[in-house]
Parts: structure tokens; C-alpha cells; sequence
């Protein structure tokens, strides 16, 4: 502003716009008055008439053409700023959107904070960006069918499945969240989360020794064995079969894949160990060219006791095997069982087996009916030399049939000549008696010294009676040796002639192959009692029967509860059985050591029977009861010789027998 009495238009030029940058202009703005006006005038005419230049561009006005309303006049001088300081408008716009991101970003932080990060699946499910309890819920039920399905395993071409639970796998989904981590804070990792999707590993809880038990029991089904190459014959051609290398589930390897993706959708792929061969393809063929052809080229004869036999070439091909040799190569042998199919039948007459040497009775006289020494083929003797003949030469003469000298009883038979050409000899040898002439020669005046028998069985119990006492009947028991009657018989199944029959089982009526044995075990035993027999190992039914003599039975189970006799006499005792529909009788003949009698006690701790009814089982049985009681049995034996007496006393506790009844509910 100026005084009233400032200068005239003539001496001031006003800039009607409005000038905010004061700092632009390179000399101060003075206020003039006096002498001094009057030379602004001067100069400012003298500067009008000659048109001269200021120094410099700030002393200079210039205006901006008029381009819109009335207003127009009012704009600032272009070059002297806008209305907002002179910022660029596109720096304002893109200072707006950053902070709006920086608020979103700021607003995503604190919201998420707690969540699942964005993109995260686990085994297939999709939990990003849900809270953890939410993420935790879903996890549970997506995958609760897949935890207690079974685990589809793959091996190369093989396959099995595992049950989780067996092999000790749990899903622990409080620490699988945990490993998805924490919402990350790089802006550009969140962004990119929203486009992407990141498995995360379930992460389980496992019992190793379970899992590894598991993994061994499906290994069959898994594994596959290398495949040595070797030499098979179609028809008399021999055909190269190649090697083929195995496979093996690899033990750490395979637990850890079944860990990390036994939740997967798709089969566990397990990692395999090759299991290497040996056999070349040039060594299968070397032996089909040196071996296998020749062989087949004829047959082979076998020269045995005033008989051949022959093995044919569709034989050969059954018999001729071939192994890997551990260099690349086959080495021929012979499958023995094969072998002896083909020959044996053809020489089975000039075999004889062994006789055992037994007893002949007259009353209580006995007579010894000599054993008779066999003669039999030994076959690995026979075949040692049937690879080297295989690779002769075809078309020579078979050699002459062997006709062997008399063999004195007891020595070894004449062997075959040696052979020629595409031949081998049978190599036969002795085989002796179990039971021979001199056991029971040294019998000597042998009489019955031990006699026992039963009665009463049915028709089932009775065959199973019959057939081991058809297998003990002639058995001796050596001097100082014991007779164990399960050896003898074992095994006792329909193979070799028992048959279902009833037992008891618990206290109730019910039935098992071979019942009725242990009647023949009560009578064995009770010879043997008689005989002075020593009583190495016998044991009582645990309920009373009443057709055997109290305290003085014995039952058998097979693999569990034996009758066992021992003999500590000098001489041999021989065992005689005799059999009929109704009864069972043992005999037993020696040297008579002994005077034997039984002393019974009187029955004490009597205990009345109880009831058992099985009226829900089909094949229930009514049976009467029997009272439980205790007794005391003494043997008491007397020496013929010395005439001394020794006492064995022996006490028998027995259940008692409950009533069975079928009545049911």
C-alpha cells in the first residue's frame, strides 16, 4: 500500500494479479518518494523511447493472452507458479495412491495377523487365509476319512495297502498348522499369495516300530526277487530264459515317503533298491551249446540188478537243472527227486526193504523169527555221474544188464562193472532193521512179565486204538532206554489212519482226531506199572473215569502230554498188543525183575458235581457228573532176586466232573 499521497498511475505500473513468490524476483522492492520518483520517472521514459532491454528476464513483464472469461486477466504471469505451489498434478495422484495402499496394507496386517497365510493347501485342502481354529475344523473334517482309510502303496508293479492305524500314523494337525507359519509381511509376497497356492506337508505323528512291522508284512506283495537267467526245455529244445533283476522296498526310505504322503489322494510311491543279477545272456548260451543239446540228444541207461532202466529225453528235460555259477555263467546239476521218479519204478524189483525181527508165540513160549537185511538203491551214489554221461556222445550201445553174485546176509552187495557210452550204474546198499535178530535173541528165556487190559469203547474210539496199537505192537525198548509213546505214534492224523472221535474238552463231552488214545495210553501204562517199568513221565485226566483204576491212568495230547516208560533193566522188553471190537490188551515180554502189586488208598476230599448247561451250541452232549475226590495209589514192587521191597506211593487229586445239560435259555 502507499500514502494518500502516493504516486500517479504515470509513475507506478500495478500488476493487478497476485505475485506469492516474492523470492523469484532478484532486487528488493523499494518504496520511492521525493527526488527519487522523479528519477524513476525520468528513466522510465528515457527506457520507453529507446525500447531498451532490461538486464535481466526477472525486470521483464510479461502477460498471458486472455484465453477463456473475464476473469482471465486475474491469472498469474505464466512461469510464476499455480494455485497449489507449483506441484505437478500426476506426483498428487500417485502420493494419493500410496497412502491408500499403505492403509489398505496397514488395515490386511492387522486384520490377518492371526490367520493362515493366503495360498497355503494341505493335502489337497485349502486353508489359506483362514483362522486358525477355522483352519484347524477343516482340516479335521476334510481329512478324517482319509486318516482311517487304507494307505495305497506302489512299488514299480507292485502294490499293497497298509491300515494307518496298525502301522502307528496319526495326523497331528495342531503342529501342520503351525508349519504353514505366519502371514508374511512383504507386501509383494502377500499380493502374490492371492494368485498362488502352497502346499504344506501334513506333518504326523508315528510309531516307527509299528510302521516298520507294518511295512515287513506287506513286503511280499512289494519285493520281487531277481530272476537268475538259466536253460528251460520246450519239448527236448533247450530256450534261453534271460535274467531279470529284482526289487526291494528301501527300509528308511519307504517309512519316510509313507510319513510325509499317506494322506495324499494318490498311491505312496515308495523308493526301490535294485536287487542285482548274475547270469549273463552269453553265459545262458554257452550252456544251452555245451549242456543242454547234448544232453538231449539220447537217452541214458541205467544199469542195476539183472535189470536196466532207462531214462528217456523227455526225461532228461525234467531232471537237467541249471544254476548260476556266481561268474556270468550256468553250472549243470541234477534234480535228485526227478531223477528217482524216472528210474525207480523201473528197478523197484530189484529192491528189498528191511524186516524187523520178531516174536513168535506158543502159549507163554516165544521163538525169534530172524530180521532180514535190506537192500535199496542209494541214489546220490547212483547220480553223481549223470551230468558227465549227459555230455557224451549219442548212438553207443547200451551196456549189458548187471546180474550181481549172491550177497551173504548182513554184507554189502557186488557193485555194476563200470559202464560205457550213455550209461550209469545203480550203486545199491544194505539197510538194516530197526528191531534185529540179536535185540531179541538177548531176550533169552523171555516170558510176559507186564499184561494189561481195557474195555469198552465205541466203534470211532475203537479204530483210533486199533491203529496205534498196530504201530506199537512189536516195538522193543532197548536196555536203558525210554519208550515215549507220542514218538511212536506221532503224527496222529487222518494221514496216517485216525480219525474224529469223541475226548473230553473241559470237563464237557466233545471230539478231535485220535480220541480214544489215551485208553491205549491207560492200558500201556498200567503193563508197564505191572512190569516195574520206571515211570519217567505219565499224567492223570483231570476228571475221574470210571472204567480205569483210580490213581492209576495216564491221557496223551500230542506235542504236550507224553507216556513215557524207561527200561533200566539189562536186557530188551518187547511190547505185544492185542486188539478186538471190545477191548485192548498190551503185553509185555523180558527177563521178570520184579513182583509188582497195587495198594489203593481210600477216596477223601470228596466235592459233589455242578451243572453246566450248553444248551447254545449245535453239537452240545448231555453227560452225567461225577464227584471229585482224592486217592493215594502205592506200587510196591519186590526184587526176585533179593527179595527187597520198595514203595512208590502216588497221590491223584480229580475234579470234579460237571453234569452237562442242552437245556439252554
Amino acid at each position: 500500500m502507499t500514502s494518500p499521497g502516493g504516486p500517479t498511475p504515470e509513475e507506478t505500473t500495478v500488476d493487478t494479479g497476485r505475485t506469492d513468490d516474492l523470492g523469484a524476483l532478484d532486487e528488493p522492492i523499494r518504496t520511492m518518494t521525493g527526488d527519487a520518483r522523479h528519477e524513476a520517472r525520468h528513466e522510465s521514459r528515457h527506457e520507453a523511447r529507446h525500447e531498451a532491454r532490461p538486464e535481466r528476464d526477472i525486470e521483464r513483464t510479461e502477460w498471458i493472452p486472455a484465453t477463456g472469461g473475464p476473469d482471465d486477466g486475474a491469472r498469474p504471469p505464466a512461469g510464476h507458479g499455480a494455485p497449489d505451489g507449483g506441484r505437478p498434478r500426476p506426483l498428487l495422484i500417485a502420493a494419493a495412491v500410496v497412502g491408500l495402499l499403505v492403509v489398505l496394507y496397514v488395515g490386511d496386517l492387522l486384520l490377518s495377523s492371526t490367520d493362515v497365510p493366503r495360498g497355503v493347501a494341505v493335502a489337497g485342502v485349502d486353508i489359506g487365509g483362514m483362522g486358525k481354529p477355522e483352519a484347524e475344523q477343516e482340516l479335521r473334517t476334510q481329512l478324517a476319512g482319509r486318516t482311517s482309510r487304507p494307505v495305497s502303496l506302489q512299488a514299480g508293479q507292485g502294490a499293497a495297502t497298509l491300515d494307518p492305524r496298525e502301522a502307528g500314523l496319526e495326523l497331528d494337525v495342531e503342529s501342520t498348522i503351525a508349519e504353514a507359519g505366519e502371514q508374511p509381511f512383504n507386501p509383494w509376497t502377500r499380493v502374490s499369495s492371492l494368485f498362488t497356492t502352497r502346499d504344506v506337508a501334513p506333518v504326523t505323528r508315528v510309531n516307527g516300530f509299528a510302521l516298520d512291522q507294518a511295512l515287513d508284512r506287506v513286503r511280499p506283495q512289494l519285493d520281487r526277487p531277481a530272476t537268475e537267467g538259466t536253460v528251460r526245455f520246450e519239448g527236448i529244445q533247450p530256450v534261453a530264459v534271460p535274467s531279470v533283476p529284482g526289487q526291494a522296498v528301501e527300509g528308511p526310505g519307504a517309512a519316510r515317503a509313507i510319513t510325509e504322503h499317506w494322506l495324499d489322494p494318490t498311491p505312496v510311491a515308495l523308493p526301490l533298491t535294485e536287487a542285482p543279477v548274475t547270469v549273463t545272456p552269453a553265459g545262458i548260451q554257452q550252456a544251452i551249446d555245451e549242456v543242454a543239446r547234448p544232453a538231449v540228444a539220447g537217452p541214458v541207461t541205467v544199469v542195476g540188478d539183472a535189470k536196466n532202466a532207462t531214462i528217456t529225453t523227455q526225461a532228461i528235460t525234467t531232471l537237467l537243472v541249471f544254476r548260476p555259477d556266481g561268474s556270468g555263467g550256468l553250472v549243470p546239476a541234477i534234480d535228485e527227486p526227478a531223477a528217482i521218479r524216472a528210474v525207480e519204478p523201473q528197478l523197484a524189483t530189484t529192491e528189498a526193504e528191511p524186516k524187523d525181527a520178531t516174536l513168535t508165540f506158543a502159549g507163554t513160549q516165544t521163538t525169534v523169527v530172524p530180521a532180514v537185511v535190506g537192500r535199496e538203491i542209494d541214489w546220490p551214489r547212483t547220480f553223481a555221474g549223470l551230468v558227465e554221461v549227459l555230455g557224451r556222445p549219442a548212438g553207443q550201445s547200451a551196456p549189458p544188464v548187471f546180474t550181481p553174485p549172491p550177497t551173504a546176509p548182513g554184507a554189502e552187495p557186488a557193485a555194476p562193472p563200470p559202464t560205457t557210452g550213455r550209461a550209469i550204474n545203480a550203486v545199491y546198499t544194505t539197510t538194516q532193521p530197526e528191531v534185529t535178530t540179536e535185540s531179541l535173541q538177548a531176550l533169552g528165556p523171555a516170558e510176559l512179565i507186564g499184561e494189561f487190559t481195557t474195555r469198552g469203547f465205541k466203534p470211532d474210539s475203537g479204530q483210533n486204538i486199533r491203529r496205534v496199537a498196530e504201530i506199537v505192537n512189536g516195538q522193543v525198548i532197548a536196555p536203558n532206554s525210554v519208550f515215549s509213546l507220542n514218538e511212536a505214534s506221532s503224527p496222529r492224523n487222518e494221514a496216517n489212519g485216525f480219525v474224529p472221535a469223541g475226548i473230553i474238552d473241559d470237563g464237557a463231552p466233545s471230539r478231535g482226531v485220535g480220541g480214544g488214545v489215551s485208553q491205549f495210553a491207560t492200558t500201556l501204562f498200567n503193563a508197564g506199572y505191572f512190569a516195574g517199568l520206571d515211570d519217567v513221565e505219565h499224567k492223570e485226566h483231570s476228571y475221574y473215569i470210571s472204567r480205569y483204576p483210580a490213581g492209576r491212568e495216564a491221557t496223551v495230547f500230542e506235542g504236550s502230554i507224553d507216556l513215557r516208560l524207561g527200561n533200566d533193566g539189562p536186557t530188551p522188553i518187547y511190547i505185544r498188543t492185542q486188539w478186538t471190537p471190545s477191548s485192548i490188551t498190551v503185553q509185555l515180554y523180558g527177563i521178570k525183575r520184579f513182583e509188582v502189586t497195587s495198594e489203593p488208598g481210600p477216596r477223601t476230599n470228596l466235592t459233589p458235581p455242578g451243572v453246566r448247561d450248553l444248551g447254545g451250541e449245535p453239537e452240545c452232549t448231555a453227560s452225567q457228573g461225577s464227584e471229585g475226590f482224592t486217592i493215594t495209589d502205592t506200587r510196591v514192587l519186590r526184587d526176585v532176586r533179593t527179595g527187597e521191597v520198595r514203595r512208590e506211593p502216588r497221590t491223584v487229586r480229580y475234579e470234579p466232573q460237571p453234569t452237562v445239560t442242552c437245556n439252554g435259555p
